[in-house]
């Protein structure tokens, strides 16, 4: 899954975000709260009423539409406001004192402060604000897209804030052309890769979605915005490949140094790189020998890759894709149900479309939840990429054999049940404001990758070695995901040999290898799938050992929902009781 376009803010990722409001206190304090505590609850709510001012599209997805008609500020004047704003934010939660906070509450402290120190990461010594073109392009759309997407407010309602927004990205663009300095020849390419269905998501699909707006002075407004949104994302493509392309020189790579600061705020991971180096390399090659029994079993008279080969053929057409997934969903959760794997906290199924134009580039398959306060349109969307029709016929093929009949279980479990939309689910239970509004992604990612290996563990698919072969490729991918991103951005491989790599020891065709090596380009610490899913096993083995005759899998997944979605670090001191190793 790509990482979301959404602003990233430390810690976890500002996948929902609201500011203080009376229908909120009621819905985010379980009991009253007095002394310290209240206080302390005033802090979280300020912290996010400033990050919301400087990210007012994070409030759509959210659920919370008052700044609908607002779209993110992108001069450096702007960035130079935040880093402010996060400094003073940042100081004023230090100088709170946890001494007598609640355990929970004195953990969100730290959740803020980790959030606050990697958003001023990014801001000043990442500086993706600096390198890659792609993330204007990519918010712009997202800004638009969120409004579009679900009908939370009548359409003329949902239009006029479309026009606004609109109104403000020939600024925002220009903003970008200021900004951009000698940035990695692979993000302007995959910005120019993006921008042709962007500029088509803006022409046709922007104009196509309100089509009960009668209102002619509306419509006239509407047009006239659009018109210019569509001409200013066109120039700036000219400008990226006249421009900025030949001038693209800049280095993708992170550094030891930022890589590690990343995954401390992030992910609470304080692991040195070539101790995960060797956790990654260890797990690939379980894996990998994994693959090879399992494939014996399928044919022992071919090679593993061969009997790859003919699984990947095995796949739907791609006009039934879409379909293909969706007739494997009720299964899934049928079978959810009858194991107790976990409680599941609502009949609705999610709604499987097609990936949105401008995330295609670096997407296969993605879910896009409603935010925890959005009370009117709760539908979720599962995405899923099908292969663009003017591909050769070769690439196509190459595509859908990363949609083969066991990779799509298994991207049904990582991305529906019992993945990203169960835990979403349970979000509206998160135990505290900040927990419902912040997200970790070795617990997000881990959780959802971690399930596709437990449904089999399970008996889901009655032991098919082919479904545990498509399940190792993917458990290959992210295993390549783990080394690839430390190897490239501490300079020990190029995009070239990182390609390589997915394709010769992650055991993935080409189409894929090559946009997963891109996507590590821009998003390092993606070795958080695995990362992830190895700390919630270690933590499964503690818990059952504590519990003994006790253990419940239901239980311990229920329990390990009701914590939100963060650090192991911290998971594991609220079931357990302690800290201690977490891989």
């Amino acid at each position: 899954m790509r990482k979301p376009t959404l602003v990233l803010v430390g810690l976890c990722s500002l996948l929902f975000a609201t500011v203080a409001s009376p229908d909120l206190s009621s819905r985010d304090v379980a009991v009253p709260a007095t002394g310290v505590s209240s206080d302390f609850d005033k802090l979280v709510d300020r912290y996010f009423d400033a990050e919301f001012k400087f990210h007012p599209s994070d409030g759509t997805a959210a659920g919370f539409h008052q700044y609908d008609n607002r779209l993110e500020e992108f001069s450096e004047s702007a960035v130079n406001s935040e880093v402010a704003s996060l400094r003073d934010r940042k100081a004023r939660l230090e100088a709170f004192p946890a001494d007598g906070l609640p355990e929970e509450a004195a953990a969100d402290r730290t959740l803020l402060l980790n959030a606050a120190a990697a958003r001023l990461l990014e801001l000043e010594n990442v500086q993706m604000w600096r390198k890659d073109p792609d993330f204007y392009t990519s918010s712009v759309s997202e800004s638009i897209f969120l409004l579009i997407r679900r009908n939370f407010a009548p359409q003329p309602e949902r239009l006029r804030s479309v026009v606004a927004r609109e109104r403000e990205i020939p600024v925002a663009l220009d903003a970008a052309r200021k900004n951009l300095t000698n940035p990695p020849r692979v993000f302007t390419e995959v910005a120019l890769e993006d921008l042709p269905d962007t500029v088509e998501f803006f022409r046709k699909d922007v104009p196509a979605a309100f089509p009960d707006v009668k209102d002619a002075a509306l419509l006239s407004d509407f047009n006239s915005a659009n018109r210019a949104a569509v001409n200013a994302l066109r120039e700036y493509e000219a400008y990226l490949k006249k421009h900025l392309l030949p001038a693209s020189h800049g280095d993708f790579r992170l550094g030891a140094e930022n890589f590690s600061k990343k995954l401390h705020y992030e992910e609470m991971v304080d692991t040195p790189l070539d101790r995960l180096l060797e956790v990654g390399f260890a797990d690939l090659h379980h894996n990998q020998d994994w693959l090879k029994k399992v494939a014996a079993q399928i044919d022992p008279g071919r090679s593993p890759r061969e009997v790859l080969a003919d699984l990947q053929k095995d796949h739907p057409a791609p006009d039934q894709l879409l379909q293909a997934f969706r007739d494997v969903l009720g299964g899934l959760r049928q079978f959810i149900e009858q194991k107790q794997i976990i409680t599941i906290p609502s009949e609705i199924p999610p709604i499987v479309e097609e990936t949105p134009p401008f995330e295609r580039a670096l997407t296969t398959a993605s879910m896009d939840t409603p935010g925890a306060y959005e009370n009117r349109a709760t539908e979720a969307m599962f995405n899923v990429t099908t292969p663009n029709s003017s591909w050769s016929r070769q690439k196509i093929e190459q595509w859908m054999g990363s949609f083969n009949r066991g990779t799509i279980i298994s991207t049904a479990i990582h991305e529906v049940y019992p993945g990203h939309y169960v835990q979403f689910l349970w979000l509206k239970q998160a135990p505290s404001k900040t927990r419902k509004l912040l997200f970790c992604n070795s617990n997000a990612e881990g959780w959802a990758h971690y399930t596709e290996q437990m449904m089999l563990d399970e008996g889901y698919g009655n032991g098919d070695p082919k479904l545990r072969l498509g399940q190792l490729q993917d458990a290959l991918l992210r295993d390549a995901r783990f080394v690839v991103g430390i190897e490239m951005h501490t300079g020990k491989m190029t995009l070239d040999q990182a390609t390589k790599f997915f394709i010769e020891e992650g055991f993935q065709p080409p189409p894929t290898a090559e946009v997963e090596a891109k996507r590590g380009t821009s998003d390092p610490t993606y070795l958080y799938y695995t990362l992830g899913k190895l700390q919630i096993l270690k933590l499964r083995g503690d818990y059952r050992q504590q519990m003994n005759a006790r253990f419940n899998l239901r239980d311990f997944h229920d329990e390990f929902m009701r914590q939100g979605s963060v650090p192991m670090k911290v998971i594991r001191k609220a079931m357990l009781g302690r800290e201690g190793s977490e891989l």
